[in-house]
C-alpha cells in the first residue's frame, strides 16, 4: 500500500510543479493547492500507516495496548490544512485583485505593468 501511496504522491508533486511553472497565475494557484495536498499525504505516508485503534490509554496502564495508530502525523496534517487553507485564500484574492488592475492572467503581462 505504501508504494502506490509514494506513486501517487510523486505524480500529485509533478503535477503541482508542471502547474506552477505555466504562465497563468490561476494555474500557479492550482499547483499550490496540489503541491500542499501531496506534502500533506507525505507526511502520512512517512509516518507508517498503520490500521488500529485509536490512541487511548485505558485507565490503570502507562500505555495503551496493542498497536495503535500514532497521533502526531494527524496533528500536523489537520494544521498544514489549515496554514495552507489560508495561503490559497490569500492567493485567490491576490489573483483576483491582479485581474482587476491587470485584466490578464498572463504573468508575462503583468511584468509589464511595474513602472
Amino acid at each position: 500500500m505504501e508504494s502506490l501511496m509514494a506513486i501517487a504522491i510523486g505524480i500529485l508533486f509533478a503535477a503541482a510543479i508542471y502547474m506552477m511553472l505555466r504562465r497563468s497565475i490561476v494555474k500557479l494557484v492550482i499547483g499550490l493547492m496540489l503541491l500542499s495536498n501531496a506534502a500533506n499525504l507525505l507526511i502520512f505516508v512517512t509516518a507508517g500507516m498503520t490500521r488500529g485503534a485509536p490512541p487511548l490509554v485505558p485507565q490503570g496502564l502507562t500505555a495503551p495496548p496493542g498497536i495503535v495508530a500514532d497521533p502526531l502525523p494527524q496533528a500536523l496534517v489537520l494544521t498544514a490544512i489549515v496554514i495552507s487553507f489560508g495561503v490559497l485564500s490569500f492567493a485567490v484574492v491576490l489573483v483576483r485583485r491582479a485581474w482587476e488592475i491587470v485584466k490578464a492572467d498572463d504573468l508575462d503581462k503583468m511584468k509589464d505593468t511595474d513602472t
